[in-house]
């Protein structure tokens, strides 16, 4: 399917009244701090909801849409009358993580004629491990190495769904015969579709402290260090929770239930100063190689997700294109956003920041596709 072409989306966001800008996304993920951080900017929000999530928003006044659009399942929106009436509201689509996994990221670039914030060739560069991976190399970043199949030699691999799972499953394995046990329990299950059974990524497994480091690119900010225009900003830091965390609890004999790599939560992290350098350089690479590989290259928020090694400094195993989960420990702003803000900054409200500076200055269509 071809992508939207840009002129198109250039044209439907001509049509908006900009002093009546909505700011929509679907109601999971991290849409309370989306809506959040919206309001702080003066913006009316909009939520996509299913009608069963509906009273979860209401229960918070401060975090809850201004309007819904109540649909059967998130990918209705690619229905023409529920993008004609975002059109109608003006709305600028926030993508997350549920948004991009339920409707689909290629019926988002060919089918979704609604305004996005961000750079929509990013999806494609997101969801296909193989180009990730080019781009991620080509940043000069460290990867896990991957594997066309389990090897030989007994050396634990992990074995990795596409697209934007949170983890769910994921799996470990040492050897083939222990990948089609494995893997035909959890279709058999239901935890992996048979027609992605097919689509595996195997990489090296890399003992160590995972770091998911949560950036976000300024197109519209002054110069940046490393940055022939705009700015790569560190606004916070957090680990995720998964099952395979409190497999002690099962100690001496583990059971399986434990070895999940699904996300349940998030914990907030302040990374060792000395390690700072090497975020940074990682953030500011990954974007100065996007705008190579799918001008203007990657925009707004960003997440790679990483582990520490002590002998092996830092690999990074994926990098999440869009806001992150991970955020919503920081709705009132993180132990690094205040380097940067003389005010609460989530990055929800940094978004909506950047939508609000680019309507004042004329250049929406710089950072909306």
């Amino acid at each position: 399917m071809p992508m939207i072409e840009k002129t198109t989306i250039d044209r439907i966001l001509s049509d908006y009244d900009k002093e009546r800008i909505t700011i929509a996304t679907a109601c999971s993920h991290s849409a309370l701090q989306i809506f959040h951080g919206a309001k702080k900017e003066g913006y009316r929000t909009l939520g996509i909801c299913k009608r069963d999530r509906k009273h979860v928003y209401d229960s918070f006044p401060y975090g809850k849409p201004d309007k819904y659009i109540i649909v059967d399942e998130f990918s209705d929106v690619l229905l023409p009358r529920i993008q004609e009436e975002l059109v109608e509201n003006n709305s600028i689509i926030v993508p997350h993580g549920s948004f991009v996994e339920y409707v689909g990221p290629k019926e988002l670039e060919a089918k979704f004629c609604v305004p996005m914030f961000g750079n929509r060739k990013t999806l494609e560069w997101e969801r296909d491990r193989e180009k990730q991976r080019k781009w991620l190399v080509k940043a000069g970043l460290v990867l896990p190495e991957a594997y066309d199949s389990i090897p030989e030699d007994g050396r634990k691999t992990f074995v990795k769904l596409s697209g934007a799972k949170g983890g769910r499953g994921f799996f470990t394995v040492a050897s083939r015969r222990e990948l089609e046990r494995k893997l035909m329990e959890r279709v058999k299950q239901g935890i992996i579709p048979r027609e992605e059974a097919r689509n595996l990524t195997f990489q090296e497994f890399i003992p160590g402290v995972r770091y998911y480091s949560h950036y976000f690119y300024s197109l519209l900010e002054d110069k940046g260090p490393g940055m022939k225009e705009g700015r790569v900003e560190l606004l916070s830091m957090d680990k995720r929770i998964e099952p395979i965390d409190e497999s002690y609890r099962g100690l001496p004999k583990i059971p399986e239930e434990f070895f999940d790599y699904t996300v349940t939560g998030n914990q907030p992290i302040v990374i060792r100063e000395s390690f700072l350098p090497a975020v940074m350089e990682m953030g500011i690479n990954t974007v100065n190689v996007s705008k190579t590989l799918f001008p203007p290259g990657m925009l707004g928020a960003f997440c790679l997700e990483t582990i520490y090694n002590p002998r092996r400094g830092f690999t990074v195993f994926e990098i999440s294109a869009r806001i992150v989960a991970g955020t919503n420990l920081f709705p009132e702003g993180s132990p690094y956003s205040c380097y940067l803000f003389n005010e609460p900054m989530s990055t929800g409200r940094r978004i909506a920041r950047e939508i609000r500076t680019a309507a004042k200055t004329e250049k929406l269509t710089r950072i909306i596709y």
